[in-house]
């Protein structure tokens, strides 16, 4: 039986207010289960690979439903903390992206922005995994938690237990005294896979990027990423693998491709253009869940990139915060191209 892949993160529900303020009068306001760790878990899960998932939530009604629903799409729950009394939100239209500045938190004592230091029994928690998963958005939330995802990575590393990290950078989120990369340095040590973009490593992890940056030029942007690529490994030697995804807004649309850089050679994927997108939410997390995939199942490094590529651009033609398609019809899209 395959070790499962755990994903440490808070769960979130998003509430979709349309931005012309027609719900006042519809009465209808769409709402998602989300959190970046969650989408990468649904996608493993939908992908059929062995996932499970910790967050912290209240003990009522609610919680239960939640818990339901998530196994009904074959997560294991079965590490759920259950205290404190909220479940946090985030408040964003539909078709904008998490760093849209209209973006609303409502998650401050939450249930798992209360989670402490030495009270997870991590050696149990880790019985049956083979690859932990998180975010940058978890430490942002507060010093306590990044704390906690401290003691969670130095737990898999003694079990050797495989190591994932995304840089997701949310400004409204790091605001307890701290910028992100005195924490995050301290966190990326331990991680075998880092996976962001050139401005998230700098900003996190104190790896700068060129002053005079092209954005136009997408040569220049592969050289970057492997500038970055080798900067990360060098300044964090469990790192084996780091990905680099490059997304800019065309309008409506937008221009995408991705690298991965691994035994001392960067892979860049094909490039992807779409005119319009629906939801840019989740489509980095399902990038992830796409790296994930492919190293879980011995995939070479350029199946990687472009698998995990293509789940990404499709995310964005689905609502919801995770995606909807399995790997066969992502690979049957992707072998339509190749």
């Amino acid at each position: 039986m395959l070790k499962k892949v755990l994903c440490f993160g808070e769960l979130l529900l998003r509430i979709c207010p349309d931005p012309k303020g027609n719900w006042l009068n519809s009465n209808h306001v769409p709402a998602y289960i989300g959190g970046a760790e969650l989408n990468v878990a649904t996608a493993l899960a939908l992908w059929n690979i062995p996932s499970a998932y910790l967050t912290a939530l209240p003990e009522n009604e609610m919680s239960r439903q939640i818990k339901t629903y998530l196994e009904e799409k074959r997560i294991d729950t079965t590490r759920f903390c259950y205290e404190g009394d909220r479940t946090g939100l985030y408040y964003l239209a539909m078709g904008t992206d998490m760093k849209n500045a209209e973006v609303i938190y409502d998650r401050k004592h939450s249930s798992f922005a209360g989670l402490r230091k030495n009270t997870i029994n991590w050696e149990q928690v880790f019985e049956g995994i083979g690859w932990f998963h998180f975010s940058a958005i978890c430490p942002a939330i507060n010093e306590e938690v990044a704390e906690v995802c401290k003691e969670a990575l130095l737990m898999a590393e003694k079990l050797g237990i495989s190591i994932s990290l995304d840089l997701n950078y949310r400004e409204k989120l790091w605001k307890y005294g701290k910028p992100p990369v005195a924490i995050m340095k301290n966190l990326a040590v331990h991680c075998r896979l880092i996976m962001g973009n050139i401005w998230a490593a700098e900003l996190m992890l104190g790896i700068p990027k060129a002053g005079n940056f092209m954005l136009k030029h997408k040569e220049f942007c592969l050289q970057q990423a492997e500038k970055t690529s080798k900067a990360i490994q060098h300044y964090f030697p469990a790192c084996e693998a780091v990905a680099n995804t490059f997304r800019f807004d065309r309008g409506e649309g937008i221009q995408y491709y991705t690298t991965l850089y691994t035994d001392n050679n960067l892979h860049s994927s094909r490039e992807y253009n779409a005119k319009k997108v629906i939801n840019k939410v989740g489509s980095g997390d399902c990038y992830m869940a796409g790296l994930i995939y492919g190293f879980h199942q011995n995939h070479s490094a350029q199946e990687i990139v472009e698998f995990a590529t293509a789940a990404a651009y499709y995310k964005l033609f689905t609502p919801g915060d995770s995606t909807a398609m399995n790997a066969d019809q992502i690979t049957s899209r992707l072998n339509q191209l190749l």
